[in-house]
């Protein structure tokens, strides 16, 4: 399928000034920039309440928010993990989106800022998400949360934090996940795939790109085996929690997340898969430029919906 035109459009403007790669620029740049960014806003829906605390991860203090929807509850539960690479976005940025899922899904959604690298490198990303989930566990009372009913969900470094938390919640066997949502995941570092190379420029987040935010990521090829740096190297994915999978047609991790779910298909996890034609990487954030952003939200929020009501 062509190009949506809103997305070209976006895209014309992202591209106006020839910005340079996000591997060109010091990481203090890109994120200095974004404080101000206005391409991921819009419509701030009314929740009942919005908290911001912090609570304790394994190396810092982790501050969080807490979107409370109206009513009296117990609600269901959603902690999210947000996108940028793993080194550059922050929770903020995804406000509207959170709130439109508060009231969509019914539920407390709960994001965390976790910490960054380079300066923080795998696996401490990784443990402060994991740490923020065991944290809504522990406290789904006080957060007016149905424990039997809690999900994860992330976009892009997001999703692959989401993957990599999920499988660790069903190494463990202390907890049951309700869901898990990933967004266009970046769970394989491999840049042979075929969307690596038909979308390598032009549409935004780059193959170069990726890899370099990969590098940022891990501690060199070691981490390259681990399932919670790189979840398509799990040898299992059975016993994992019902999965949302979103793919965009022009987006370099287009196959990766094909191919995620492909294999939780086949080690039958019950598996939504949703392929966007004529999308591009980051349209879920951008639903105030591009239309096919709010319909991702309404149908995933429809499937999520589906599997609580079905759980």
């Amino acid at each position: 399928m062509p190009l949506d035109p809103q997305a070209a459009a976006f895209l014309a403007r992202a591209n106006d000034a020839n910005p340079p790669d996000i591997s060109e620029v010091p990481i203090s740049e890109t994120r200095a920039g974004l404080q101000a960014a206005k391409f991921m806003s819009g419509v701030r829906e009314d929740v009942g309440q919005v908290t911001h605390t912090f609570i304790p991860g394994p190396t810092a203090d982790l501050p969080i928010r807490i979107f409370t929807p109206k009513g009296s509850g117990p609600f269901n539960g959603l902690v999210y993990f947000h996108g940028g690479g793993w080194c550059v976005f922050f929770d903020e940025l995804y406000e509207p989106q959170l709130r439109s899922l508060v009231n969509s899904t019914n539920s407390v959604v709960i994001s965390v800022n976790y910490q960054k690298a380079p300066e923080h490198k795998f696996p401490i990303p990784f443990d402060d998400c994991y740490a923020t989930l065991e944290w809504v566990f522990q406290n789904s009372e006080a957060l007016n949360i149905n424990q039997n009913k809690i999900g994860i969900a992330g976009d892009s470094a997001g999703g692959n934090l989401a993957s990599a938390v999920a499988l660790k919640v069903r190494d463990q066997g202390l907890r049951t996940l309700a869901y898990q949502l990933l967004i266009y995941p970046c769970n394989d570092r491999k840049f042979d795939y075929p969307s690596m190379l038909s979308n390598a420029v032009g549409y935004g987040l780059t193959s170069k790109g990726m890899e370099w935010l990969w590098e940022q990521y891990l501690n060199g090829d070691d981490d390259d085996q681990n399932p919670y740096a790189i979840p398509h190297v799990a040898k299992s994915y059975r016993n994992l929690p019902p999965t949302i999978i979103i793919t965009a047609e022009y987006d370099v991790l287009h196959d990766d997340g094909a191919a995620y779910a492909q294999k939780l298909i086949v080690d039958n996890v019950p598996t939504i898969y949703r392929d966007y034609p004529g999308q591009i990487h980051g349209f879920f954030s951008y639903s105030e430029d591009i239309d096919e952003g709010k319909n991702l939200r309404k149908e995933f929020a429809q499937d999520i919906n589906g599997i609580l009501s079905a759980g």
